[in-house]
């Protein structure tokens, strides 16, 4: 199968936030990991669905929703972080995974809308 950059990358991004959604359940916090869980893997299952579109419009409209849910994350990680219940070193893996996904994500639309 043609390499997809965007697509690994999104799916090794969701199961880092499996594993750290895993750590905050073993934790008790149920409610903000579950965000995070949901918004995180979110980003890589939109865009396979946009891999397999069937029209540039259909590709274009699964990306932005990607975007939107990768801006949702960062801020699911920031909240988190910021309230104490991701460590510093968690936090900076993730932050840097989505925030590297948001550039990315950006730049397809950008030029899919040429």
């Amino acid at each position: 199968m043609k390499e997809n950059v965007i697509r690994d990358k999104s799916y090794a991004f969701a199961l880092l936030i499996i594993k750290v959604y895993k750590k905050l359940a073993a934790e008790k916090e149920f409610v903000l990991s579950k965000q995070l869980l949901r918004s995180g893997t979110s980003i890589g299952a939109n865009i396979e669905e946009a891999t397999g579109a069937i029209s540039k419009k259909e590709y274009v409209a699964k990306l932005q929703i990607s975007y939107k849910e990768a801006r949702e994350t960062l801020f699911w990680i920031n909240l988190l972080y910021d309230s104490e219940y991701l460590e510093k070193s968690d936090a900076e893996i993730l932050k840097t995974a989505c925030e590297e996904l948001i550039r990315i994500i950006a730049a397809i639309l950008k030029s899919s809308k040429k």
